[in-house]
């Protein structure tokens, strides 16, 4: 709206002065400017409204966030007292292993010094049973040198006073004599001899003979076994012709 200039001495030089002042163009004039600042207003505050619930919500992420982290950061803390307390655990049980290795290796140390201990007492024994085994051997070589010599001496002893020997239970010889009675030389004589103890006992005699208690004292007096069956045979010789 533009303004007119008035010219007050015109104005009241007329019979009815009147001025215009145009108050309808003033009114649209006037409810442009409400309605401009009126709408201003309102795009400022529907602004304001806007930024406003822009950092409303910029501030719930924010919070949302925060919470998030600290949620996190707790959650990180917690698995850390954990790790920490596997941790700790590890450690111990490393403690103990290396205590248990350390006397599982003092042990294997005593065992192997034991090992070679016994491996040097084993190579000791087996010196000492080569030389036995030797010394056996000497001495099986001697018995069976011996062994010859007595069983030909046996066998000569034998055939000389008609006689069989033979074993017949543990520790019980059968000796048999034959060409005893002139009149019957197949007639058999014989006593069975106990050799168990060193005190020799006769257990039976066929036949039956008086003086057996005597020969066995000379027998446990002697301990000559040989000199004992010689005596049998006479004992069994005399038996045939009693004293009269």
């Amino acid at each position: 709206m533009r303004h007119s200039h008035v010219d007050l001495a015109s104005v009241l030089a007329e019979p009815n002065p009147q001025i215009n002042l145009k108050l309808s163009a003033y009114e649209i004039s006037t409810g442009n400017f409400i309605k401009a600042v009126t709408h201003y207003t309102n795009r400022a505050i529907a602004e304001i409204t806007k930024h406003r619930n822009a950092q409303e919500a910029d501030k719930r992420r924010l919070a949302e966030r925060i919470q998030a982290v600290e949620a996190e950061t707790n959650q990180c803390k917690l698995r850390e007292i954990e790790l920490l307390a596997v941790l700790s655990k590890e450690q111990e049980e490393r403690r103990d292993s290396e205590q248990s290795v350390s006397v599982l290796k003092h042990k294997l140390t005593s065992i192997r010094e034991r090992c070679a201990a016994i491996d040097a007492e084993i190579e000791q024994y087996r010196a000492i049973t080569s030389n036995l085994r030797r010394e056996r051997q000497r001495e099986e070589n001697i018995l069976c040198n011996h062994a010859a010599q007595v069983t030909a001496e046996f066998a000569a002893y034998q055939s000389c006073l008609c006689c069989h020997i033979e074993g017949i239970e543990a520790d019980q010889l059968l000796i048999r004599f034959s060409h005893v009675d002139e009149a019957n030389p197949g007639r058999e004589f014989s006593f069975v001899l106990d050799v168990s103890a060193p005190s020799y006992n006769v257990i039976t005699t066929t036949p039956p003979l008086s003086n057996l208690p005597i020969l066995l004292n000379d027998l446990k007096e002697t301990g000559n076994i040989y000199r004992f069956i010689k005596l049998m045979r006479m004992a069994f010789s005399e038996s045939l012709h009693p004293p009269s």
